[in-house]
């Protein structure tokens, strides 16, 4: 295994040569330093930092791209990997990257060119912009008019965090559909979640807002707009909003991967909400907008885009809280960076830039884990030398359990109103929760920590040694304990906790397990009719297909939601499904007994 992994990290050295640039002796020692300087915030026993091109093998991330600035210059950029595997495609400084929602910083330095241009108020109710779509105020909102400043910070008290992206093949909605959650929307309508300047929530859905209050006023397409009066300007040419990119760039886009390294069907996925997800772009190109802003907030050189004024909003906590107006901002003892991490279906990425002395970096990955990018970005900090910023690794000792005695502790387990697995996946054990499947290290055969919770765990046994939950401890202070699900048919869950459950089973192909869940969660909520979707799904996976398709028919003209019937339910889920590499021929006889026509593509 050791020898095929360095196999592997040597044919990723050799992608990464194509179409580099030549630099000075000094710039390819701090590359160096940079790439061989690579740790997460934990170091076991006597472990090493290891190298970028290691921990993408370890991450199974397929390609990265970066580029460092120093003293207000882009002073190296390098890709790494592949941009296709399949295809034997590199990353090279030129490959675009579809990394997400640092998309809605530039998008915020749009709507702040239409304020400083005086073609609208940032503190003025939305509804007075907006002309092809107005946001329905209710009663949640209590009366406050949503202001831009506000959604550009992340205050407007509005829902939907985020978009999964769709097949370019497949139905794509509208951006009115996705506001309003209809037609070939997979996220719910935006709307109000409670009344605005009460908190922090963070929003995609509210920059999609204005999106379409952009394009009302500027009568022009967003991502043309946006290229003629911000990417262009700033220097940011080769990046693009447009949703699918043009022909003509598909070859320098990267090709999109799981975080398990499998690709995604089609390439990529498509994003109707532009200014929350939809640039493609270059960490070069990205650098240039950081260096504009960095140089017009020291007052060193104008922006090419904004004036002094907005430059401040756009880097100056709102309220002071963690946002200004499209950037979060970090205190680093007295340091202050500017930041905005992303992810999008099969990529990722961060950027970072100092408000003082002119350093920052950025990095791309077409996968969707992400934890590669922070080790890359404190090697940097380390080796230029940042204020405040680099995190020395803690070492820690730790101690192999054999899988046998690590079979005992599987199982789901409750804590906080909310829940966490531990489980198996590609061969290695986990502990899974909040969406996040962390590696366990133990200092005994029963004490273990992971590096993405602070809490330190312990196992708990009964009398006969079964394992009926675990401890939590963090700094010294202990919390209630987790408790296990022995007995599913006495538990009382949430819908919501019973269908992420029954999902994360389903997905670890746990289809008994999964099955016995989604029973339960028909016992307890009868008529919801995402449970009920679910459970006919599961019995098809257990080979019962009778029991499924007795479901599907009786709830085949049911509505989920308006505009979103059950049938649209099924074809979103067989698409999911298929994604994730499933073997779903048997969905072939529902579709065909049913008559219900399967999304294009799929």
């Amino acid at each position: 295994m050791k020898k095929r992994l360095t196999l592997i990290a040597l044919c990723l050295c050799t992608v990464q040569i194509f179409a580099q640039i030549d630099y000075s002796p000094q710039t390819l020692k701090k590359i160096k330093e940079v790439e061989q300087n690579i740790a997460g915030s934990i170091l076991l026993n006597d472990e090493q930092p290891s190298t970028i091109t290691e921990r993408m093998v370890k991450y199974k991330v397929k390609g990265m791209s970066m580029a460092v600035i120093q003293d207000y210059k882009i002073v190296w950029a390098k890709g790494y990997g592949w941009a296709d595997e399949a295809e034997k495609r590199p990353v090279t400084p030129e490959t675009l990257f579809e990394p997400g929602s640092i998309s809605k910083t530039l998008n915020a330095l749009g709507i702040l060119k239409l304020a400083q241009d005086h073609k609208l108020d940032l503190y003025t109710d939305i509804n007075t912009y907006l002309k092809s779509w107005k946001f329905p105020y209710d009663s949640l909102s209590k009366g406050k008019p949503i202001t831009l400043a506000q959604i550009l910070s992340h205050n407007a008290g509005l829902t939907v965090h985020g978009f999964p992206g769709h097949n370019i093949n497949g139905p794509i909605p509208t951006v009115y559909e996705v506001l309003d959650g209809k037609g070939a929307a997979v996220t719910p309508a935006v709307r109000s979640m409670y009344e605005p300047d009460l908190n922090f929530e963070y929003s995609g859905g509210g920059t999609t807002i204005s999106q379409v209050l952009l394009t009302d006023i500027t009568k022009q397409a967003y991502e043309v707009w946006m290229y003629e009066n911000v990417l262009k300007p700033i220097g940011m040419v080769n990046s693009t909003y447009a949703q699918p990119p043009a022909i003509e760039k598909r070859p320098l886009c990267a090709s999109a991967y799981r975080q398990d390294g499998t690709p995604i069907e089609d390439k990529f996925h498509v994003y109707p909400e532009q200014a929350a997800a939809g640039l493609w772009m270059t960490p070069s190109d990205l650098c240039r907008y950081i260096i504009d802003m960095q140089l017009a907030y020291q007052g060193k050189q104008p922006s090419k885009v904004l004036s002094p004024e907005m430059v401040q909003l756009h880097l100056t906590p709102y309220h002071n809280g963690p946002t200004a107006m499209g950037t979060f901002i970090e205190d680093h003892d007295g340091v202050k960076y500017f930041e905005h991490g992303a992810g999008n279906d099969g990529f990722c990425g961060d950027f970072y830039g100092s408000l003082e002395d002119g350093y920052g970096v950025v990095v791309f990955l077409n996968s969707e884990s992400g934890k590669l990018i922070p080790e890359i970005i404190n090697s940097v900090a380390k080796a230029y030398h940042w204020k405040n910023f680099y995190r020395e690794p803690k070492r820690k000792k730790v101690v192999e359990v054999p899988d046998n005695v690590l079979k005992t502790y599987e199982g789901i387990f409750l804590y906080d109103k909310s829940w966490a697995a531990v489980g198996k996946k590609d061969y290695k054990y986990h502990f899974y929760t909040n969406g996040v499947y962390a590696t366990m290290y133990f200092t005994s055969p029963t004490n273990f920590f992971n590096e993405e919770f602070p809490a330190v765990k312990e196992f708990i046994k009964d009398d006969k040694g079964n394992i009926v939950g675990y401890t939590r401890t963090v700094g010294g202070k202990e919390f209630p304990k987790s408790v296990k699900i022995t007995h599913l048919d006495t538990i009382r869950l949430e819908n919501n906790v019973v269908n992420e459950i029954g999902w994360y089973l389903l997905e670890q192909k746990k289809f008994p397990e999964s099955l016995a869940y989604f029973k339960r969660g028909v016992q307890l909520y009868p008529t919801d009719l995402n449970m009920l979707v679910n459970l006919a799904h599961l019995y098809l996976f257990n080979d019962d297909y009778n029991n499924a398709i007795a479901i599907y028919r009786a709830h085949q003209k049911d509505t989920i939601k308006p505009g979103y019937s059950w049938e649209d339910l099924m074809r979103d889920d067989l698409a999911y499904l298929k994604d994730q590499h499933f073997d779903v021929t048997i969905f072939d006889r529902v579709f065909e007994e049913l008559k219900i026509e399967k999304t294009k593509g799929h």
